[in-house]
């Protein structure tokens, strides 16, 4: 018996779940936000809420979106630097270790004004490049590769021998100084590492320090990039890619570095679309009519929409319930278009990022499906509390791509 081929739109609006807001009159921002396309799915398909990782641990993207692909974190998991680095098209060993780096502001005294040097950065690339290919004083053996990805944020590997990625972070993630890297364990790598980071972050600051382009910010009224604050360091996760464990042939349009990191080491094709920015000025119908032209094609096909997080980091109220109905114009044009004889539709959170907190939280976040044979549960709008109501209940993240692969019908059966 032959059986129709069908597929799936999986979408991961980052950061969407919020807490009630007072402002909003005890709101959520995704409640108060315009959101007819999300709402006419959660009519339609079937809602739930999903523990990231377990109730009241509040997850990290890169564990995030593991876990939401179906992967168990704790098992897989090796730090969000390799995987930053993947994301960033740096095609890293097994011996490389990589970091997640911000372009900072720093007083002399290493006092950190701003983690964040700004979210409109033109400057990035060339203040990486100006960093890129650092060889080591101490550790002439060691090389360090520097690239610009989204924002003020960067990627930095150290490339040679005798690494290691347990070293802490330099970046205070606060307004405080600027840290000592330490190795997290007493072998000759981690020192080795955590040496050739302090010595990297100081010289990061005498070139950007003094770098053109700072001073130019500085003349238009902008904080200077003059350091880059390290955290993450990890290596090249071990997974099997989503091909070896479900057959599935996946795609994803991401601009995130971290969440393309991902994508990439579960095995998923990486499509570049004019116009998906990762920032507040994303273009999502583009997104949406690319995703469209894949379904010829792969079995999954998965998007990313950043700017929420961005907004909920910043405390932003107004430019998240922007973002929030700019994301809704993608499941509205997607719904308009696809077949839901034959197309899923997924939409979900990678965690809760409350703009009262201004930071991840442990909190559910809400899911909803529509599809081929999916029962419908009498939810009629896609937010925090409602979902919760919902056929598919509360359950941990990792078990929604078993979920998604049973209505494939590619799932085997257990027992006789």
């Amino acid at each position: 018996m032959v059986t129709e081929r069908k597929n799936i739109i999986f979408i991961v609006v980052d950061g969407l779940a919020d807490r009630p807001v007072l402002s909003l009159r005890g709101l959520t921002p995704l409640e108060a936000a315009s959101k007819p396309g999300m709402d006419r799915l959660a009519k339609i398909g079937i809602c739930g809420i999903l523990d990231i990782i377990s109730p009241g641990v509040p997850p990290g993207s890169d564990v995030a979106h593991l876990s939401l692909f179906g992967y168990d974190p704790y098992a897989v998991y090796r730090g969000r630097g390799g995987l930053e680095a993947l994301g960033a098209g740096i095609n890293i060993s097994s011996d490389d270790v990589a970091f997640r780096a911000n372009f900072a502001t720093v007083r002399e005294d290493m006092t950190v004004i701003d983690r964040r040097a700004g979210r409109t950065f033109p400057e990035g690339d060339k203040l990486a490049e100006a960093l890129n290919g650092y060889r080591s004083k101490n550790f002439p053996d060691i090389e360090v590769i520097v690239r610009h990805t989204t924002e003020h944020r960067c990627v930095v590997v150290l490339r040679g021998p005798g690494l290691s990625h347990m070293v802490s972070d330099t970046d205070p993630h606060g307004e405080s100084k600027v840290l000592e890297s330490v190795p997290l364990d007493s072998s000759f790598e981690a020192k080795k590492s955590a040496s050739v980071v302090n010595e990297f972050t100081r010289h990061s600051y005498e070139v950007l320090h003094n770098h053109p382009l700072n001073a130019e910010r500085e003349k238009r009224g902008l904080r200077p990039a003059n350091i880059l604050l390290l955290r993450g360091a990890g290596r090249l996760p071990d997974m099997p890619s989503l091909k070896e464990l479900y057959g599935l042939k996946a795609a994803c349009i991401v601009a995130n570095a971290l969440v393309r990191g991902v994508c990439r080491a579960a095995g998923m094709d990486v499509i570049e679309v004019k116009g998906v920015t990762g920032g507040f000025d994303t273009d999502t119908n583009v997104m949406g009519y690319a995703a469209l032209k894949l379904l010829d094609e792969y079995d999954l096909v998965f998007l990313h929409i950043k700017g929420t997080d961005s907004a909920s980091h910043d405390g932003d109220i107004e430019k998240k319930i922007f973002m929030i109905e700019k994301a809704d114009s993608l499941v509205s044009l997607l719904l308009d278009s696809i077949d839901l004889g034959h197309t899923y539709l997924v939409l979900t959170a990678d965690h809760t990022t409350p703009v009262s907190v201004k930071e991840h939280t442990g909190d559910p976040v809400p899911v909803a499906i529509a599809g081929p044979g999916v029962r419908s549960d009498g939810v009629k709008r896609f937010s925090e509390r409602d979902c919760a109501k919902g056929g598919l209940g509360r359950l941990q993240a990792r078990f929604l791509m078993p979920i998604l692969i049973d209505y494939l019908g590619l799932s085997k059966k257990y027992g006789a």
